[in-house]
Formats: structure tokens, C-alpha cells, sequence
């Protein structure tokens, strides 16, 4: 590779951005160069980057390159691979975990408890640059059916809801209510009907993200935030209640309504990180046999089934991008992400940047 420098973005913790040149790296035993080709914006970036730096010790953000929701292309190879070559699409699972502790054998990474775990964008540098180191094991294959816009929402936001969703179970028997649209939220819509999900709510207070919603078909009922909500939802629903719940806000109130709106026997998710939550365990919850669960993230195994799944069902995470940068206005990208008004931003390379 005749090129020696890249561009890259970093995050102060300012509500700023900062660019700078660096070099290109060169990938060693079981590594592999990516030419990245889009990078998605996480709203845990702005909640503990952006605005300002909240991680500690190994949560920490450590000064690197920001961007942990990466998808690109193999251009160089490190001696030692066992799989992917160069020329190879991937998106890349964003905790570079040891590989031998408890967690790392099941796959999930984001639970290594290792002081050798370092997280792209966080720890090692990620994705909102030009080129990224990637370890061959924190690959998934990307197939051609699917764009890098779409691989890049499987490293985090779809990965994250369909492990949720995995856990809860959905199906054509489920009414399934959503509390907060963001990225998140529209996809758990967004994978709840192609599932099978024959009822679908939201509940959001931005009205661009419920005209989204509505525009994608992706919701049944969208209301704003209330005390009504759960009795708008029991009118429709028979009297009951859904069978099926997420929490995508990360609100007191939005995840009690989450509980209240569901039916007996029914299951509640809790995705959005976060606050806090108030609800009265007896009437809310055990008289009525529900459950709740707390996910965070998913393995690298079910991201490979996520991404085939996709390609089986034929939809596309790209569909909720609403803005694409190039990398020179990732500050306008980030500015935008923080306002919390839009659908998922985008700084995007190459074919991407439509």
C-alpha cells in the first residue's frame, strides 16, 4: 500500500470532535487491514464519549479513534489467518475479547473479563477512520446481499436487539410494544415483524423518529409518552396487554409502562442503557407471572445468524439511516446524532456515501 497516512476522529468529551492524521497500520499474526466503508454512530458514543467521558478503568475511553459500529473490507492480511482473506466483506464485533475466558468461549466478548479486553472505539482505535486493525477473530462475514450500511448496524444496534429478542421469544402469537424509537427501538421494530410480530407499538416523544416509524410501516400505534399509554394499549389488545416488551429508552417511566403494558404470563426486555426504574413488584410484575430480562449486546454467534437471517427475510438495516457524512464532517455526524432527532447517521466511504 503506496498510501503511509489516514485520516481519523477522535472525541474529546467536549461535544466535540477532533481530526488528525495517523499512520497506517500494518497487521500482524491474525490480523487483517480493513478499508472501512461505513462506521454508524452509537448512542452510547454520545452518552459516554461525546458529551463527556463516563467510562473508568477498563470501560474507559482511552483517546483512540472513536467508532465501534464498523463494516468494511479486508486489504491487507497479517501472517497466521484461518479464515477471511483480503478482498473479503466483514463487520466487526466491537469487543476484542482474550478468546480463552468463560465469556469469550460462549462468544460473548462484551463480557470478557480479561484486562487483555479492549473495545474498538474505546480501548483500540475503531472505525471513524479511513483504515482499522481488526484481530481475524472479531470478524463476521458480511454477504453480498446486504450493504456495508447494513453490516455496519449488525456490529452493535441489531446485534443488540436480537439478542433481546432471542431471549424474550417472538413470533406471530405476540403483540409486541417498543418504548423509545431511536436506532434501537426501530429496529426491534423492525426485526419483531419480520419475525412474525402481528401487533406492533411505539411509544417515542421525537416526531420525526414516529414519522419514520410510520413511513418504514414499521408500527401499528406510535403514541407519545404518557400516562394513558398503558390503558391505549390494553383498548387495543383486548383488554390484556402485549405478550412482548421492549425497553429502548432507557426512562423510569418508559420502562414501567413497558412492565405494565404487558399481559399476563408475558416477557419484557430491558435494552436501553441506563437510569433507573420504579414499578410495584407485586401488582406489576409477580401477580401477573411476567418477566423481565436484561440484555446487553449479543455473541459473535448470533451476529453470523443475525446477518444470514436478514438475507432470509430481506430487510435492510440501512433503512434507518436518515443522514450519511463523509468522514471530514464527522463532527457535523456526531452534532447531528446528539440532538436525538433523527434516525441512525451515518459517516460512510467510498460506495456508501450516497
Amino acid at each position: 500500500m503506496e498510501k503511509k497516512n489516514m485520516l481519523g476522529a477522535k472525541l474529546p468529551g467536549n461535544s466535540t470532535v477532533t481530526f488528525g492524521q495517523f499512520d497506517i497500520p500494518k497487521p500482524g499474526y491474525g490480523q487483517v487491514l480493513l478499508r472501512t466503508k461505513c462506521s454508524t454512530i452509537c448512542g452510547s458514543d454520545i452518552r459516554a464519549i461525546y458529551r463527556e467521558h463516563l467510562g473508568k478503568g477498563p470501560e474507559g475511553y482511552q483517546g483512540v479513534i472513536a467508532g465501534h459500529e464498523p463494516c468494511g473490507q479486508i486489504v491487507e492480511e497479517g501472517p497466521g489467518l484461518k479464515r477471511f482473506k483480503k478482498g473479503d466483506r466483514v463487520i466487526v464485533y466491537h469487543i476484542s475479547g482474550c478468546g480463552v475466558c468463560h465469556e469469550c468461549r460462549q462468544g460473548f466478548m462484551i463480557s470478557c473479563t480479561s484486562d487483555k479486553r479492549a473495545a474498538y472505539g474505546w480501548q483500540r482505535d475503531g472505525g471513524m477512520a479511513e483504515y482499522m486493525l481488526c484481530d481475524e477473530k472479531d470478524l463476521v462475514q458480511l454477504p453480498d446481499e446486504l450493504s456495508y450500511a447494513d453490516g455496519a448496524q449488525v456490529a452493535c444496534g441489531f446485534g443488540t436487539v436480537y439478542e433481546a429478542i432471542e431471549k424474550v421469544g417472538v413470533s406471530g402469537n405476540d403483540a409486541v410494544l417498543v418504548v423509545g424509537l431511536g436506532p434501537v427501538g426501530l429496529a426491534a421494530l423492525m426485526l419483531a415483524k419480520a419475525m412474525g410480530a402481528t401487533k406492533l407499538f411505539g411509544i417515542e416523544r421525537e416526531p420525526a423518529r414516529i414519522e419514520l416509524a410510520k413511513k418504514l410501516g414499521l408500527v401499528d400505534y406510535a403514541f407519545t409518552p404518557s400516562e394513558e399509554n398503558v390503558e391505549q394499549i390494553r383498548a387495543l389488545t383486548g383488554g390484556h396487554g402485549v405478550e412482548r416488551a421492549f425497553d429502548c429508552s432507557a426512562s423510569d417511566p418508559g420502562r414501567a409502562t413497558a412492565i405494565r403494558a404487558t399481559r399476563k404470563w408475558g416477557k419484557i426486555a430491558f435494552v436501553g442503557e441506563g437510569g433507573s426504574v420504579h414499578f410495584n413488584p407485586s401488582p406489576d410484575m409477580l401477580h401477573d407471572q411476567k418477566t423481565i430480562y436484561g440484555s446487553w449486546v449479543t455473541s459473535i454467534w448470533k451476529m453470523e445468524d443475525l446477518v444470514e437471517h436478514l438475507v432470509r427475510w430481506n430487510i435492510h438495516p440501512e433503512d434507518l439511516i436518515t443522514h450519511r457524512f463523509p468522514l471530514e464532517k464527522a463532527d457535523e455526524a456526531y452534532a447531528l446524532m446528539a440532538n436525538g432527532i433523527s434516525g441512525k447517521v451515518a459517516v460512510c466511504f467510498d460506495e456508501e456515501l450516497k
